[in-house]
């Protein structure tokens, strides 16, 4: 059985400011070990490679935190390590987060140089009332100032991420601000809506976002903006010009593997039993960046076997945030369990008019996107 294509994950947890609306593994500190996180990268991969064996790596996704923060010759130092132990494509995806206000142009000129070929900007606005509130540490003119750099220093597969639903913002400042980003040139796009999350300064001390209705207005009329503008929307919240989709994303979105290194990061690898049944098994990493500098030799895995209905769930949870769904082909090969047993079972979906089916492959109609949490309910209640 052909195993599923894998991407590498790793995770640098630092940041300056930890935001308000942040809940990722992130944690403010000034002064950053870099060696010995470097040594604790390569051996993390070293222990995890057995699981891998010769499967080539075709994305790579650095995230946090606040990766830019690290130095370029650390990131030269990790790739070379990284190539030292393990196969990595001749056409990989490199991605790299960067925040505006923790880089300058011989820092973009050094990442270009280590090998990263895609840069993914954090601006999250250009009004800077709004980015004050969201407790960003740049202003509009530093995200336009490091998007100039970037592409300065060669960086062409850009992507932006931006913020709607900001509190007080109106439809017409999130206009501004794609307005704005389609100015920049950017490859690909990232707009996305603030969602409050567990155990976020947000969470505790709610601000006060626009009304559903607004909400819905603001994201049609940016469909509709980013269309004109020549962005393809291929996911919830991703655009891109034609060839530029997020290969790494797309990975994940598809039900593919990945194995992450770095503090607290998580993986998804498959291998094949003694009979050669597909067996799927996701890891998470040590969370606390001081234990797993700690122990970078025996950091914790919590291997957790993933199976049965679980199993079709959460490639269903992945492949139909794409806008064009996911083939039963993918499914087939991804999870090991034949889609026709279970595709009846989206009948209900189908007559609501949330999701289409044929007999290649399975999406959300737009309303289905529209109400994608919904969908996801009716499928954990029905397989």
């Amino acid at each position: 059985m052909p195993m599923p294509p894998l991407s590498l994950y790793i995770h640098t947890p630092w940041c300056v400011r930890k935001c308000p609306y942040c809940d990722f593994n992130s944690h403010e500190r000034r002064e950053l070990p870099e060696q010995a996180y470097l040594a604790a990268l390569l051996l993390d991969l070293e222990r995890d490679i057995a699981i891998t064996g010769e499967r080539p790596v075709e994305t790579v996704f650095i995230g946090g935190g606040t990766p830019s923060l690290m130095s370029a010759d650390f990131y030269r130092q990790l790739f070379d390590g990284i190539r030292a132990r393990l196969p990595l494509a001749a056409n990989a995806e490199i991605t790299l987060e960067a925040n505006p206000g923790t880089t300058e142009a011989a820092r973009f000129e050094g990442f270009r140089a280590a090998g990263i070929n895609r840069l993914s900007i954090g601006v999250q606005s250009f009004n800077d009332a709004h980015l004050q509130a969201l407790g960003r540490i740049h202003d509009a003119q530093a995200a336009i100032t490091a998007a100039g750099q970037a592409r300065a220093a060669g960086f062409d597969n850009l992507n932006l991420d931006i913020m709607h639903a900001l509190p007080g913002q109106s439809l017409e400042q999130a206009m501004e601000d794609l307005e704005q980003a389609i100015a920049l040139k950017p490859a690909h796009l990232s707009w996305y809506e603030l969602t409050i999350e567990p155990n976020t300064v947000f969470y505790r001390s709610p601000p006060t976002q626009p009304d559903s209705d607004s909400m819905a207005d603001t994201e049609q009329a940016g469909f509709s903006l980013l269309a004109k503008a020549g962005f393809a929307r291929y996911e919830i919240s991703a655009f891109s010009q034609p060839g530029k989709s997020c290969r790494h994303n797309v990975n994940y979105w598809q039900f593919g593997d990945y194995l992450g290194i770095g503090a607290g990061a998580h993986s998804k690898l498959s291998t094949l039993d003694e009979n050669g049944n597909l067996v799927i098994t996701r890891y998470q990493k040590t969370r606390k960046p001081e234990d797993y500098l700690a122990t970078p030799g025996n950091v914790r895995r919590n291997p957790q076997r993933v199976e049965g209905n679980d199993r079709i769930f959460e490639a269903l949870l992945n492949g139909l945030r794409l806008v064009d769904g996911i083939s039963l082909q993918t499914l087939d090969r991804t999870t090991g369990i034949n889609p026709a047993q279970w595709i009846p079972l989206l009948n209900t979906l189908q007559q609501q008019g949330l999701m289409t089916f044929d007999d290649e492959r399975l999406q959300c109609t737009p309303n289905g996107l529209q109400h994608l949490n919904s969908v996801l309910e009716t499928l954990a209640e029905t397989l």
